[in-house]
């Protein structure tokens, strides 16, 4: 299973940048769970275990349907599709600032966002544990690339244990925002940001050279 994992471990890590970009203000909105640092810490670790447990759900639910396309002798295919929607989702942003494409509806993220921002004045555990939950579920780019990696999984518990090790790897940055305020300097964070889509398309390449078959490893 380390070989699954580790991509899962890498995206993590080097998406880290793209993470606290995205959920760094929410992250430092969210009240403390008590006073000082010890409150904002029992905080960041409710919501980001909250997250992750979202996304443990998908990746299990995801490992599932991937199994199920193994057993059913098409997730080959599978694999080449999801390789080329990622680098196509990677172009999709640049296109839609030039009006080349559409914007999707935002009905559901707005609905989202609304439920958490009343979340956001419940300082309870259980309050900040299911902001955690909600915040799992927001578009993220990101995200959908650690689920599709857990489609090619071998099914619920690979998947699961794939997207856990996503959301542990994202932990590090955004604990470091809501203790620090952003002790990663904004260098690092330039280069990680600028890293990672090409982490991102290479492993869509990776999708689809194991969806091509060719006996090569990795």
């Amino acid at each position: 299973m380390t070989g699954v994992l580790a991509p899962a471990l890498v995206l993590g890590l080097v998406g880290s940048a793209h993470c606290i970009g995205m959920c760094g203000p929410l992250a430092l909105a969210v009240p403390s769970a008590g006073s000082g640092w010890s409150g904002r810490l029992a905080g960041g670790l409710l919501l980001n275990g909250g997250r992750v447990v979202t996304y443990m759900l998908l990746g299990g639910l995801f490992g599932t349907f991937g199994r199920g396309l193994a057993l059913a002798g098409v997730q080959q295919g599978v694999s080449i599709t999801l390789g080329v929607l990622i680098l196509a989702g990677l172009i999709a942003p640049a296109l839609v600032n030039a009006g080349w494409l559409a914007r999707g509806p935002a009905t559901l993220v707005m609905r989202l966002q609304g439920i958490m921002a009343r979340q956001l004045r419940r300082t309870s555990p259980g309050g900040l544990f299911i902001t955690g939950l909600l915040n799992g579920l927001l578009p993220c780019g990101l995200v959908y690339l650690a689920v599709a990696g857990a489609l090619a999984t071998n099914g619920a518990l690979e998947g699961a244990a794939f997207m856990a090790v996503f959301g542990l790897a994202t932990w590090p940055a955004l604990l470091a925002v809501r203790l620090g305020g952003g002790a990663l300097s904004m260098r690092w964070r330039g280069i990680l940001r600028r890293a990672t889509p090409y982490v991102i398309g290479a492993m869509a390449l990776l999708f689809i050279l194991r969806g091509m078959g060719l006996g090569i490893p990795y």
